[in-house]
């Protein structure tokens, strides 16, 4: 006889309970991926191309606070470096290393400076190893940046020594430098005349990749965790209807007519008594 659990019957059974629960897992996936939902606290512009820059003044104002959907921003900005007031500011590289970026104000025609990060330097790195900056007008181009708070990698709360500054923030600088400040700062690529802003010994320093916090949707998360009973339910009721199949099968192989071979069965004729004692 054939196995009982591949009978047609059976066969379409085992089709049905497969559907069902690849199809319940799929659903609760599909839940679970929709509970998790970008913080709106979080930056997540990417980092836009330098080719679409746009002017920092047609984005946003001197002394006017600067809004997160800015930051990655593609900016380019027009002025005169003051290589005097170039400050160092505690950093870690993208690798973890101690170090500095290295600050100057770009000062406009308006007077109104734009913090640019050059980049960034090991300590052991001094003044004179980098290049001097260009003299006259000069086009930066580079990325807008939010202020740094006090939870900037690199920050550090002890005071820092002169020619230093703890972190790269406007509220901070406005008291260093004799210049109205833009929001943010800059992130140089590049300026012109002067060619890239890298130079030996001076790393730059792009924009991060915009953070991934997620909040959870815990309703979301309660219908994926349904649809994974769900599951698991189909799964035992498929195994409890296959453990009974076989169980009626094995019933019926030991029921009657399963006897010993050569014994009688009951509906093979019999002798009557009468007939034995003619004999």
């Amino acid at each position: 006889m054939r196995f009982p659990l591949l009978q047609p019957r059976w066969l379409g059974l085992h089709l049905i309970a497969v559907l069902a629960v690849v199809g319940c897992a799929l659903l609760g996936y599909w839940q679970f991926e929709r509970s998790q939902e970008p913080s709106r606290e979080a930056i997540t512009n990417p980092v836009e191309d330098l080719a679409n820059a746009s002017a920092l003044g047609d984005m946003l104002a001197p002394g006017e606070y600067m809004p997160q959907t800015l930051a990655n921003e593609a900016v380019t900005a027009t002025g005169e470096y003051d290589p005097g007031s170039q400050l160092l500011s505690p950093a870690l590289s993208p690798e973890g290393e101690e170090g500095y970026n290295v600050i100057v104000p770009l000062v406009t025609d308006e007077g109104v400076a734009v913090i640019v990060n050059r980049g960034w330097i090991p300590e052991a790195t001094t003044a004179e190893d980098l290049d001097t900056l260009p003299s006259g007008e000069v086009t930066v181009d580079g990325w807008l940046m939010m202020p740094q708070d006090q939870a900037s990698e690199g920050y550090s709360a002890m005071s820092v020594p002169e020619g230093q500054i703890e972190r790269i923030s406007p509220a901070l600088l406005v008291n260093e430098w004799p210049y109205q400040l833009y929001g943010g700062y800059v992130a140089l690529s590049e300026h012109s005349p002067g060619g890239a802003g890298s130079t030996p010994g001076l790393s730059e320093m792009p924009p991060p990749p915009p953070e991934t916090k997620i909040t959870w949707n815990f309703r979301n998360l309660s219908y994926a965790a349904q649809w994974l009973v769900f599951a698991v339910a189909a799964i035992a009721f498929w195994v409890s209807l296959m453990r009974r199949e076989l169980a009626d099968h094995r019933s019926e192989g030991a029921g009657p007519g399963s006897g010993a071979p050569g014994s009688a069965s009951a509906d093979e004729p019999q002798r009557s008594a009468v007939g034995v004692e003619a004999d």
